[in-house]
């Protein structure tokens, strides 16, 4: 799965804006996770369409990133995560970022970009 990554600026209506492109074209979004940080924002979405979703970002004059994010899904309940984020700590993969993508029954799924898929998906086999 991709994971395409905005810097914009940190001002009112930025992430009105990208919204706005991708809905424009509809481009449904999955997950995102936005924050400001000073006077930039980075926002990170998982869309069902990444090919439009960079094309109309791009042409609209964000800078984007695209990249490759590890799915990974565990019950719901106290402590799993940790075992995740140990077995990839323990195996040297440093966590650049990670959020939730949904909920099916009592299985949380995480999209999880690490410094290395590769290494990633060996640890937590």
């Amino acid at each position: 799965m991709k994971q395409i990554t905005i810097l914009t600026e940190n001002r009112v209506g930025a992430l009105a804006d990208i919204c706005t492109e991708l809905g424009n074209v509809g481009v449904s979004i999955k997950s995102i996770n936005a924050q400001g940080q000073g006077d930039y924002g980075v926002v990170r979405l998982v869309t069902e369409d990444d090919a439009t979703a960079k094309k109309v970002l791009e042409k609209a004059g964000f800078k984007i990133n695209v990249s490759d994010v590890l799915i990974v899904t565990v019950a719901d309940r106290a402590g799993e995560l940790a075992k995740i984020a140990r077995k990839l700590a323990n195996s040297g993969v440093d966590i650049e970022c990670i959020y939730v993508l949904g909920r099916e029954g009592d299985k949380l799924q995480f999209a999880i970009k690490p410094s290395s898929i590769e290494h990633a998906t060996r640890a937590l086999r």
